[in-house]
């Protein structure tokens, strides 16, 4: 049982990453490889403010979440006047000077020692969340409240603009709207959520290091984005549990020990391209990245 209430744990946190990206890949159609730098950005400031500041809870959140959007601004002032590949490589590379700081940054991040003994948050009354059952409760309350403001989100005024960007964004600087600007609050949006699943990461595992937080965390978030599906609530769920069932599953298969890893890698590799194929806008997408 405590095996499932883990995975549950960690889908909720998958759920958080890809429902908020899926506010610039799927709505705005921005292919961004930074969303691991983000991720990591919202832990190590959940760190800062436990350990440093003995914050409770409710503060910890809402400052990782505003210093995360505020550090975005430095992505996206720049990088959302270019097109295409070049706003993709800009993100990359946002991706890996964020990881180089946070693995050179000795004084500060522990560099690739990292963070161990990362204290459970408290409530305001000082109840201390800790045990697999209480991170259980919180991620399922925080899930449901991502999942119930980005529901609201695409379907306001405000979502059907970025889903205009999306489909011709020409049409919308012709029918006056400012394209850059709700690029900005969409970029900004999403990450100061993004910065939630760094919180929740950080707490239930008690440790963290910039390993976590590579390029490819940013291709698997990605992925489980795109296998899900893109433009809507559903696909983003359907896409985090089954990035994270999928190869779990693949672990009762019977494998060799010697070669199960290797073989799992492959199996997934190929479940994803089979899907790609004969499904490109995922599992439960409406929009396909073109």
């Amino acid at each position: 049982m405590e095996y499932v209430i883990h995975l549950i744990i960690l889908i909720n946190i998958y759920i958080i990453l890809t429902t908020s990206s899926n506010l610039l890949v799927g709505l705005t159609n921005l292919l961004s490889l930074g969303q691991a730098a983000l991720y990591g950005i919202g832990a190590y400031l959940s760190v800062l403010a436990l350990m440093v500041f003995h914050w409770p809870l409710i503060p910890t959140l809402l400052f990782s979440m505003i210093i995360t959007s505020l550090l975005s601004l430095l992505l996206a002032w720049p990088s959302l006047r270019l097109k295409g590949d070049y706003f993709v490589l800009a993100t990359l590379g946002f991706q890996l000077i964020v990881f180089t700081i946070l693995y050179n940054w000795v004084s500060v991040t522990r560099g690739p020692y990292g963070i161990p003994g990362i204290p459970a948050p408290k409530l305001l009354n000082n109840i201390e969340i800790s045990g697999l059952w209480a991170f259980f409760v919180l991620s399922l309350v925080l899930v449901v409240v991502v999942v119930f403001l980005f529901h609201n989100l695409i379907h306001s005024p405000f979502g059907r603009a970025l889903k205009g960007i999306r489909d011709d964004e020409l049409s919308m600087q012709a029918l006056g709207k400012n394209v850059t600007a709700l690029k900005i609050q969409a970029f900004v949006i999403s990450s100061a959520f993004i910065a939630i699943s760094g919180f929740l990461y950080a707490t239930y595992v008690s440790y963290i290091d910039p390993t976590s937080f590579n390029l490819d965390e940013s291709i698997f978030i990605l992925s489980a984005l795109i296998v899900g599906g893109l433009g809507n609530i559903r696909g983003p769920v359907i896409g985090a549990l089954v990035v994270i069932l999928l190869p779990e599953a693949l672990r009762f298969i019977g494998l060799p020990d010697s070669v199960a890893a290797n073989m799992r890698q492959i199996i997934y590799g190929l479940a994803l391209i089979v899907l790609m194929r004969f499904r490109p806008q995922g599992i439960a997408g409406n929009y396909s990245i073109k």
